[in-house]
């Protein structure tokens, strides 16, 4: 059986791993040059830690689905963790996050009860700490490290650095690791090496005959036409394109976000930092997350910085594919106007300042990462959702976060297995510890940032992975 997967993001590059490891005729089409260039995702998303208004259903699947996410892609994950914060201001009790994160922190003890090698984030009896105002005040006094050697370590700087008198306290320090993406990217590239893997390509249509997909795309200036038995529709905010084409009707979101790059001193490390805040208004949550180089990637939460007045579409009775501003669409097709980039930076230079005073003496860079992402149904606040089916030879690849692949993985696996595609032993395998060269990797990440106009250093880890 031929299988084709059309886009070549995360939810598409690991479809084409994860199935040509059990032994699948695969084929990916993919129209950028290189895999995985979507939307910025920096973290794992270990429980939802970052978002205080999912319920506990989908922090605790997200959770789950980023062990998953880095045992099978370890030397993606950058092992720092990362402080949350609730700002004085802000309506959220930072006590009852605390609680949740507790609550959190006895699920993933049952995951390592359950699999040792789920023990991925650290010893469960520190996956998170918390720390008092107090605490916090105590530990500007001692001498900042550059590597950070403990849990406590990596707040030593974020206590000199941060207006401890805006927040609300515990502050919480959590396992929450971040993903490099140029290095994600690398490595997929680097497990996808030989035939079938189409970059640079565009497909143009798709229809549907019978129970084969006839597959039209443009490569190198030529059209040509295939035939495939079972389709994975991986083509992220633009997926309803393709349901277009096939005739389907499914609702959903796409949003076009964006986070932003400056330049900072690089003097010691500090862990990633979240001040939680009200999304879409003036106080949405700051994040502050620190690449290698005094490079830091920034969101605001906000109309102003990460988000856009009109950067929301939704799907209608005559398309299933929600259509953006023209504006964005030109900007994710060839790149940003310098202006727009640079006022955008700053302003998210200026809303991190408020908590990390120092912080406005950054410069900012004119190479925002951004992206539309695409969210199944009508809730903007979902964040945990994997794949839906039209038929039992069209699977939709649905996730909102790059750690949710797993789900949606196995749901594909289990509908190839029952059209005889797959041995039933193929259920559940996840061929975790595949691990590539790191030498090739940190060359061609360094080679995939600086292709897509980012500084080389944001391509490598600040500490470096150790197998």
């Amino acid at each position: 059986m031929r299988i084709a997967i059309i886009g070549g993001g995360v939810a598409g590059a690991s479809s084409a791993i994860y199935l040509r490891n059990l032994g699948a005729d695969v084929t990916l089409f993919e129209k950028r040059p290189f895999l995985i260039g979507g939307p910025p995702a920096c973290h794992l998303h270990a429980g939802g830690n970052l978002y205080p208004d999912i319920d506990d259903l989908q922090r605790k699947q997200l959770l789950r689905e980023s062990i998953e996410f880095l045992r099978y892609y370890p030397q993606a994950i950058e092992r720092r963790p990362t402080a949350l914060a609730v700002p004085k201001h802000i309506a959220i009790d930072a006590a009852e996050l605390e609680r949740r994160t507790q609550l959190l922190a006895q699920y993933y003890r049952e995951l390592v009860a359950k699999d040792a090698a789920n023990e991925v984030l650290g010893d469960p009896e520190h996956y998170y700490l918390v720390f008092s105002k107090e605490q916090l005040t105590e530990l500007r006094e001692l001498p900042t490290p550059q590597i950070p050697q403990n849990h406590v370590e990596w707040l030593i700087a974020y206590s000199k650095e941060v207006d401890l008198e805006r927040l609300k306290f515990p502050v919480l320090l959590v396992q929450e690791y971040g993903i490099n993406i140029f290095r994600l990217s690398a490595i997929a590239h680097l497990r996808l090496r030989g035939d079938g893997v189409h970059t640079s390509t565009r497909v143009t249509n798709v229809r549907k005959k019978g129970e084969k997909f006839f597959i039209t795309y443009e490569k190198d200036g030529k059209s040509r036409t295939e035939a495939f038995d079972f389709l994975i529709n991986a083509a992220g905010f633009e997926s309803g394109t393709i349901d277009d084409m096939l005739g389907f009707r499914r609702k959903r979101l796409v949003e076009f976000k964006a986070a932003y790059v400056a330049k900072w001193h690089s003097r010691y490390l500090y862990p990633e930092m979240i001040f939680h805040g009200v999304r879409g208004t003036e106080h949405g949550m700051a994040q502050f997350t620190p690449y290698p180089g005094g490079y830091y990637q920034l969101h605001g939460m906000r109309k102003d910085i990460t988000l856009f007045e009109d950067g929301v579409a939704a799907s209608s009775e005559e398309s299933s594919q929600p259509k953006l501003p023209r504006k964005f669409l030109d900007w994710i097709e060839r790149g940003w106007p310098k202006d727009a980039a640079l006022h955008r930076t700053q302003r998210a230079i200026e809303y991190v300042s408020r908590y990390l005073p120092a912080f406005k003496e950054a410069q900012p860079t004119a190479t925002p990462l951004f992206g539309a992402q695409q969210i199944p149904g009508e809730d903007i606040s979902l964040r945990a959702a994997e794949v839906s089916f039209e038929g039992d030879r069209y699977a939709r690849c649905e996730i909102v976060k790059v750690s949710s692949i797993f789900a949606m993985l196995d749901a594909i696996t289990e509908r190839l297995v029952d059209l005889g595609a797959l041995a039933g032993t193929s259920l559940g395998k996840r061929g975790y510890g595949e691990l590539c060269d790191e030498e090739e990797i940190d060359a061609l990440a360094r080679t995939i940032a600086a292709s897509r106009g980012y500084p080389e250093d944001m391509a490598r880890l600040a500490l470096p992975y150790l197998a």
